[in-house]
């Protein structure tokens, strides 16, 4: 196991909250000087840690702990039947991996789904080197899933595989696809892999109780919640 005593973490000036209003939050960071190691990031992965671009982080506010790391264990999940009517709906989905690589075909698809689906977040407008600089990474252990029906493309869940399990770093899809609810089949899916590659998590991010958008993730179960340093498992 590697000696995460001897790595230096920094924390940032507290910022207005993204998903809170009226909250301020701190972020504390992995040294960006230490290399992008699998192990390490499996390992922080279970201390509720997550990547963004080159970067591994969790939320490190003073007075707040609203933000929750969940994740989903692979083995024990089964899908309700809105979940499998979602699965049933996306049968002719072809799903495949590629590597993390800017093309016009992967921007245009993450502009549309910003543009109309997070027109009011803190991502809004986006640009291509926000594109870049967030998701097209060069690590060995990072997955662009494309999702396509009849060759077009239709959603990318960008992927990281690691040790332990799967990380869900970010999906996008087409807004006008909406009677698929893409980016639940795209959970779905990602656990389906987990199962497959026979790992135990699929690691979703946090969860903010108060927070809507994050109402999606506590569907699925049973799910894992990362309090007060263990994970408690919620049937």
């Amino acid at each position: 196991m590697t000696e995460l005593a001897r790595l230096k973490f920094y924390a940032t000036q507290p910022h207005a909250c993204s998903y809170l209003p009226d909250e301020q939050a701190t972020t504390l960071f992995l040294d960006p000087s230490q290399p992008m190691d699998v192990e390490v990031y499996a390992e922080l992965s279970e201390m509720g840690f997550r990547r963004s671009g080159d970067h591994l982080y969790r939320p490190h506010c003073q007075n707040c702990v609203a933000c929750v790391p969940a994740r989903i264990p692979a083995e024990t999940f089964t899908p309700n039947r809105q979940q499998r009517k979602i699965l049933k709906r996306n049968e002719d989905i072809v799903v495949t991996p590629a590597r993390p690589v800017f093309n016009e075909e992967y921007y245009a698809l993450y502009s549309r789904y910003i543009e109309q689906r997070h027109a009011d977040g803190d991502m809004y407008p986006p640009s291509r080197d926000q594109f870049s600089t967030f998701l097209v990474r060069s690590l060995s252990f990072s997955r662009f899933y494309e999702f396509r029906k009849d060759g077009r493309l239709v959603a990318i869940a960008v992927t990281d595989v690691l040790p332990n399990g799967l990380s869900a770093v970010y999906t996008f899809y087409d807004p006008s696809e909406e009677r698929r609810s893409l980016g639940r089949f795209a959970i779905l899916w990602q656990i389906n892999q987990t199962q497959q590659l026979g790992l135990h998590a699929l690691y979703l991010g946090y969860w903010i109780k108060n927070c809507k958008k994050m109402n999606y993730k506590t569907q699925y179960r049973p799910i894992e919640l990362f309090i007060n340093q263990r994970w408690i498992t919620l049937n």
